[in-house]
């Protein structure tokens, strides 16, 4: 590679120093805590007594109150319940019709559920990464600081006296680089999981739920008998 290009990008990177990527940092720490929030303020929000709710619906199908069913649920701000109500909505087309609906509505709820984890998940990854750029930021200016020349006489030694100092100090904020990209990258990762398994515990209870509508519509449906065969008639008379 040229050596000009080399100094060039030396030299933008020591001029920008490693404080750009603290800022950038700090920024993502904030989005982080404000999804972190938000999701848990949502999660709640959504939050139902699924077994009740599970018992409530079968007692209501039993005795044929699709109606009072259909109230009950949206009674409930589940996101589970929101899938069995579209269920209930299309009982009168058959389960087909119902299950079909219901496997749409779970995948709208499952995107309102997932929203903002991607960024969490992107943080999460990516913010070591971050770290790291402002630890290498560091180090470079730490060994163009041992590389600079030095004049004679007094300055030699202001210089050699001022050295060690400014390499320590570079290595210090490159450190700090590393420390702030961990600090991020932690807890962004560790809110991640715990909405995964929150979304994958919704996702489970949803099934739970739409499988018991499903059992009473199946139910439902008369199964077809055959015709009962009539006796072989002898056009001939004969045995």
């Amino acid at each position: 590679m040229d050596t000009s290009l080399i100094e060039l990008l030396k030299r933008a990177l020591l001029d920008l120093q490693a404080a750009w990527v603290m800022w950038i940092l700090l920024g993502l720490s904030a989005l982080n805590l404000i999804i972190i929030v938000e999701r848990t303020a949502f999660l709640r929000s959504v939050r139902d007594d699924i077994p009740k709710l599970a018992g409530e619906l079968d007692a209501l199908l039993r005795v044929g109150k699709v109606r009072e069913a259909l109230e009950r649920m949206k009674a409930s701000r589940s996101a589970e319940a929101a899938v069995v109500v579209a269920g209930l909505r299309h009982a009168d087309l058959g389960p087909a019709s119902a299950e079909k609906a219901m496997v749409g509505a779970a995948a709208l709820e499952r995107v309102r559920l997932e929203r903002g984890l991607a960024v969490l998940g992107t943080v999460g990854n990516n913010a070591p990464f971050l770290g790291l750029l402002g630890t290498v930021i560091g180090v470079i200016e730490a060994f163009e600081i041992l590389g600079r020349p030095t004049d004679a006489g007094a300055a030699v030694q202001a210089a050699s006296a001022l050295a060690p100092q400014a390499i320590m100090s570079s290595i210090a904020e490159a450190l700090v680089a590393t420390a702030v990209g961990l600090f991020v990258a932690i807890p962004a990762v560790a809110a991640f999981n715990y909405f995964q398994r929150r979304v994958q515990a919704v996702s489970a209870n949803t099934e739970a739920l739409t499988n018991v509508l499903l059992a009473h519509l199946s139910a439902e449906i008369p199964q077809e008998t055959a015709p009962p065969s009539s006796p072989q008639l002898n056009p001939a008379g004969v045995d």
